[in-house]
């Protein structure tokens, strides 16, 4: 800390034009408060399992823009680390992103990519696009590279709804690798250990004009065959009533379905698997 930070003025640092990224900012001035690290501090031993990880997020395209969602369980190892973690968070009003990966890191990064936005907004005067929301987040990924190649990855799952002239008004769904490699997806896509029996579902219910209510139904439809083949994505806990997350991003914005509707979505589907445990057929 500066003589000047300590008496509670800003250091000089903070008058100096340059970027309008506060992660550049940061990495310039305290690299040591990003949450990104090339390599895990000494004595340090890789061992994924010794930190909770958390699975499965996913997104699909609806009429009115598009839909995120996650799983609330956590893992480390082969224990439940926590049953009700939350993996989607709102980026900003437009833009949402959830995780799979390791939670101390996926969490810390994006807070980090709140700021990165708003940041960037104050500076610029104008909000950031959403391909360069998608960019600036596969520059963080890329960051943790040396972690993630020692079992500490975090892969998110970006959505935003584009209001743009060229996009024409609609949802728009970006993956990631964990060297940053940045992907768009159509219509919808999962991430985490549970992802290929989560697009599997998603793959037989989703149509492009499918409304909020079909689009949380067939989200939770996907999450709950998530579960069923892994163990590491939890489903609906009807005890304890701990039900997935499920996010809209519209024209209006960002918001989270009420957890009185999640709740009532997934009592409905769960009555559904009594007399169909595999779930519904495909749609026509």
């Amino acid at each position: 800390m500066t003589g000047s930070e300590s008496e509670g003025r800003l250091g000089e640092e903070f008058f100096i034009p340059g970027t309008s990224s506060f992660a550049e900012f940061l990495a310039t001035h305290r690299p040591q408060l990003l949450p990104m690290s090339p390599q895990l501090p000494p004595g340090v031993r890789a061992a994924p399992g010794r930190f909770p990880h958390g699975t499965t997020v996913l997104a699909l395209a609806y009429r009115d823009g598009v839909m995120i969602a996650g799983d609330r369980r956590a893992t480390m190892g082969n224990l439940i680390a926590q049953r009700d973690l939350e993996k989607v968070h709102p980026a900003d009003d437009h833009t949402a992103v959830a995780f799979a990966g390791t939670v101390g890191l996926a969490l810390d990064m994006i807070k980090l990519y709140q700021v990165e936005l708003t940041h960037f907004e104050k500076i610029e005067g104008i909000p950031m696009t959403l391909n360069a929301k998608a960019t600036r987040l596969a520059g963080m990924i890329r960051q943790n590279l040396g972690q993630a190649m020692q079992g500490l990855a975090v892969v998110p799952l970006l959505v935003g709804y584009d209001g743009s002239a060229a996009a024409g008004g609609r949802g728009r769904i970006f993956s990631f690798d964990v060297t940053g490699g940045p992907y768009e997806k159509s219509d919808f896509h999962a991430e985490g250990s549970g992802s290929p029996y989560a697009r599997g579902a998603l793959k037989k219910l989703f149509h492009p004009q499918m409304s909020r209510r079909e689009a949380a139904l067939a989200a939770l439809q996907a999450l709950y065959d998530a579960a069923d083949d892994d163990s590491a994505t939890g489903g609906p806990d009807i005890n304890r009533r701990i039900f997935p997350l499920v996010s809209v991003i519209t024209e209006g914005g960002f918001e989270r379905l009420p957890e009185t509707e999640t709740e009532q979505l997934s009592r409905e589907m769960v009555d559904q698997r009594r007399s169909r445990p595999d779930g519904p057929n495909a749609v026509a």
